[in-house]
């Protein structure tokens, strides 16, 4: 695939065939300039099987502003859809709505607000909403899912092994188990999420960091192979990289010849002057190998040197490799405490793939159009009343208790501010039976959650850095409860509506119900089959 065949597939095109004819029938009716109102949300929660996610991280924002200031349908794209065609063999798009598209299909009438990037987020929350001329806004729904669910799903699993890791070093390694080169958008979210570094160099220069890694397995077996030893090898990387020097340990056996190789080559360094960074532990039982590895590195005086462990590591092997030391440390005089301290953990297939879950159910519904000069709620009707999504033009507020912690998001019409009540009525968004109240003095602060991002197409807004970003997710996952933050059966945090939307729901609900004739019944009042 050359350049020029990159752009197409990657530019305005990168979307779905349904999304192209939809906006060629809005175009045919003439709706196809109409503002509308989409909301984009997911439904629930990761779930890993064994266990599941009490809150997302979102991400993935910056990157879907790229491609929408660098997308638009130019000749090529035009010259491409003119040669579809129908059954019968008719144009499938035709001239006028082609050449509509190639003068006007573009981003610059989308107005989008947001939840910033390393923000906590919740199920059914609106996290983008959108609104612009209707073709436009439909075009875009295949390239803002694609760009914003995954990356949220990968920040999720990043901030989950973050938290069970006790906040030590994340390295994300999953490069070479992603999915072609949507590993950059990982490693991107990872670092959002709680990996402080990648072994991306791209993702990494791109991002202004250092990109981290170790050496080989292969740089071992080579020195073997031509007559020499591990500890050969190990002395010709200490050589080249006396400041960077971290050994992989585990290609012989870890114990008996690894670590104590890497010992003799860190002793060597010091002599010289050099701090040693500390060795990496790929395979075998990783709580076990570490204790020993701890123990023979302290008593040869290298206490601060780092264990960094690897191999198929996510938030539940953390957490059983943490409690194991914790438990049989003591047992070899080791402290499990400082142990746990100087550990890090290389991450790679387990994060890059969000193993156990590797899709996010985010969805983008029309909720609400433009018409008469005001804005007309809109509402999909499903068996499930857990997927007929909140119609309307809204607001999204987060309330936090008197002790600072989040206890609801509350979703509300845009015409309401929660903070002018005395009281708040929170509904659940399907059971009618279930609602709290609470008073203001039980509340300490109600913040508003979506920001305006693009007005008509232009950045409105300075986007954060990643270091913004990553501040923003360590004070919301702060804020959460320790239930909320369980890594296994979390607490379910709070989604609400006002009143005023919830009646605004359940009437939109009951006039969409088909009405039945009153010739459709028989004398008993029953429906004639």
């Amino acid at each position: 695939m050359n350049l020029a065949e990159k752009a197409l597939a990657e530019g305005i095109l990168f979307t779905d065939q349904y999304q192209l004819t939809m906006a060629q029938l809005y175009f045919r009716m003439g709706y196809h300039e109409k503002q509308v109102q989409f909301d984009h949300y997911f439904r629930n929660y990761p779930d890993y099987g064994t266990h599941k996610a009490g809150y997302c991280v979102n991400a993935g924002l910056e990157w879907l502003l790229n491609w929408m200031f660098q997308s638009r349908f130019g000749i090529t794209e035009i010259n491409y859809l003119k040669t579809q065609r129908t059954r019968s063999g008719k144009p499938l798009f035709e001239a006028d709505f082609l050449d509509w598209l190639y003068r006007y299909g573009n981003f610059e009438g989308i107005t989008l607000y947001a939840i910033p990037e390393g923000r906590v987020i919740h199920p059914n929350v609106p996290i983008t909403v959108v609104q612009g001329p209707l073709a436009m806004a439909q075009i875009l729904e295949t390239s803002l899912l694609n760009h914003l669910n995954y990356q949220i799903l990968i920040a999720t699993k990043a901030a989950r092994i973050h938290e069970i890791g006790r906040g030590q070093v994340v390295l994300e390694f999953g490069l070479r188990r992603g999915q072609h080169v949507g590993a950059n958008a990982g490693a991107r979210a990872a670092l959002i999420g709680g990996a402080m570094f990648t072994s991306n160099v791209g993702v990494s220069a791109l991002l202004g960091l250092p990109p981290k890694g170790t050496h080989a397995h292969s740089m071992v077996q080579l020195f073997i192979a031509l007559g020499m030893t591990e500890l050969d090898a190990f002395r010709a990387y200490a050589e080249v990289y006396p400041d960077d020097c971290l050994l992989l340990v585990d290609t012989i056996d870890s114990l008996e010849s690894g670590i104590p190789n890497a010992i003799k080559v860190f002793e060597e360094l010091r002599r010289k002057g050099h701090k040693p960074l500390g060795i990496r532990l790929d395979s075998g039982d990783l709580a076990f190998l570490s204790i020993q590895a701890a123990k023979m590195l302290d008593e040869a005086g290298f206490e601060d040197v780092s264990i960094v462990l690897s191999n198929n590591l996510d938030e539940m092997v953390i957490w059983q490799i943490i409690t194991q030391i914790i438990e049989e440390a003591p047992r070899y005089g080791v402290d499990a405490d400082r142990l746990i301290r100087r550990l890090v953990y290389g991450v790679g297939t387990r994060l890059i793939t969000s193993w156990g879950e590797p899709a996010l159910g985010g969805v983008y519904k029309l909720v609400a159009v433009y018409d008469q000069n005001q804005w007309k709620p809109a509402i999909k009707i499903s068996e499930s009343l857990e997927k007929t999504p909140n119609p309307g033009n809204k607001k999204v507020w987060r309330i936090y208790d008197q002790r600072g912690k989040a206890t609801a998001d509350l979703i509300a019409l845009s015409e309401e501010d929660p903070r002018n009540k005395p009281s708040l009525t929170l509904r659940h968004p399907t059971d009618h039976t279930k609602y709290r109240t609470l008073h203001r003095e039980e509340i300490s602060e109600i913040e508003p959650l979506l920001e305006t991002i693009l007005k008509d197409g232009k950045l409105v807004t300075t986007l954060p850095t990643l270091e913004e970003i990553r501040a923003k997710r360590e004070k919301d996952v702060e804020k959460l409860d320790p239930g909320v933050r369980r890594l296994m059966y979390p607490h379910i945090y709070h989604v609400s509506l006002t009143q005023k939307l919830w009646n605004l729901k359940q009437e939109l609900i009951e006039k969409s119900q088909p009405k039945l004739e009153n010739n459709s019944l028989n004398g008993s009042g029953s429906l004639q089959i």
